[in-house]
């Protein structure tokens, strides 16, 4: 076994196309934004309460092919589906709907996301379960282009992580002087129509996006190559859009790049709302718990090669030893006028219910 293999040793992750291993080095990346674009490989994990931690990796392994369909002799034992528990219910999250509903009628926001958080008990010795094997899991049973598995052990230097993420999202690529985005807004089961409110909450996410990139662009450079993509994924179906940009020249891998970049961008427009400080508003009123790297930034930063992946963090498992241990799992839904509670609830339920049953013990949410 070497040290591509065991993440529980010194601390790994691996993503589409490039694993690392060997933390090194760490920053709050709100403070130092400048190291990352200076020198190395750093592994990005944001919290969309704000936080973005960054650790630079000595060892890397560029062209590394994707797990999808993989065997793996590992075998991930997970929680009972039945022991999940939302930091909202069924009745509270129809009533966060209908509050912010209201707020829409008030002209206080066009669109919000509102997001509940699913635990389950999952006592492992630190750093935490197998995340290799919940990885190999997620891969056969539902793979996404931003998948990621990310394990660094805490030490004196530096706080740990613990993250398996299924994400079909991407928040930001940069390659050189091009930048891109593409948000996912419109969710329908399979074989489902979108309905004309999917539509319209993807169209107002895109406009914050262009916004967004507006800020770290040069002028004229903003534009949507791909507007109300149909794009299928596994249980579902989803709207994306792109958008693309070049870099201002004073962005182009200089010091004040990130800092530009996350102050300009975060947390990703799609899983906040618009405008977005009127979203982030009612989410801290409206939502019962942090979703803490769920719906924030999961990725890399490559400033030897200048290029950068970072995948908005849905459809992503965390873990921590709170109380012995624990799993955690978001899911949400953006809330417009056109919004039926009930059926908010039940889009929640249908981006939940796939992930969840993978990496439950059992099949019940299956």
């Amino acid at each position: 076994m070497t040290w591509l293999d065991d993440p529980r040793r010194l601390g790994s992750a691996a993503f589409r196309g490039v694993r690392a291993a060997r933390p090194v080095e760490h920053v709050d990346a709100r403070v130092d934004a400048h190291r990352l674009s200076q020198d190395g490989f750093w592994v990005v994990v944001g919290t969309f309460e704000g936080r973005i931690d960054a650790w630079r990796f000595a060892e890397v392994d560029h062209g590394f092919a994707a797990e999808e369909g993989t065997e793996s002799s590992r075998v991930w034992t997970g929680p009972a589906g039945a022991d999940w528990v939302s930091s909202l219910d069924r009745d509270q999250y129809m009533s966060g709907v209908r509050a912010i509903r209201s707020d829409i009628l008030e002209g206080d926001v066009y669109q919000a996301n509102l997001c509940r958080v699913l635990t389950a008990p999952l006592p492992a010795a630190l750093p935490g379960p197998d995340a290799v094997a919940l990885s190999h899991v997620l891969a056969k049973g539902n793979p996404a282009r931003h998948a990621a598995r990310i394990v660094i052990p805490g030490s004196a230097s530096w706080p740990g992580c613990w993250v398996v993420s299924a994400s079909p999202e991407l928040y930001l690529s940069i390659d050189a002087d091009a930048v891109a985005s593409s948000p996912i807004k419109g969710t329908a089961a399979p074989g489902m129509p979108m309905l004309d409110k999917d539509q319209a909450e993807n169209v107002m996410i895109t406009d914050l996006i262009r916004n967004d990139l507006s800020h770290i662009a040069s002028p004229g450079t903003v534009e949507v190559p791909e507007l109300l993509g149909h794009h299928e994924h596994p249980g579902l179906a989803h709207l994306q859009s792109t958008v693309t940009a070049r870099l201002a020249p004073d962005y182009r891998w200089t010091p004040a790049l990130w800092g530009a970049v996350f102050d300009g961008t975060f947390p990703p427009g799609s899983v906040s709302g618009a405008p977005k400080s009127s979203a982030l508003r009612i989410i801290a009123r409206e939502e019962a718990v942090p979703r803490g790297p769920y719906c924030g930034a999961i990725g890399w930063i490559d400033a030897d090669r200048r290029r950068a992946e970072l995948a908005v963090g849905i459809r992503t498992f965390w873990w921590d030893d709170a109380r012995g241990g624990t799993l955690r799992f978001g899911t949400g839904a953006g809330i417009t006028w056109g919004s039926d509670p009930a059926d908010e609830w039940g889009e929640t339920e249908l981006k939940a219910r796939r992930l969840i049953g993978l990496a439950s013990a059992d099949t019940m949410w299956l």
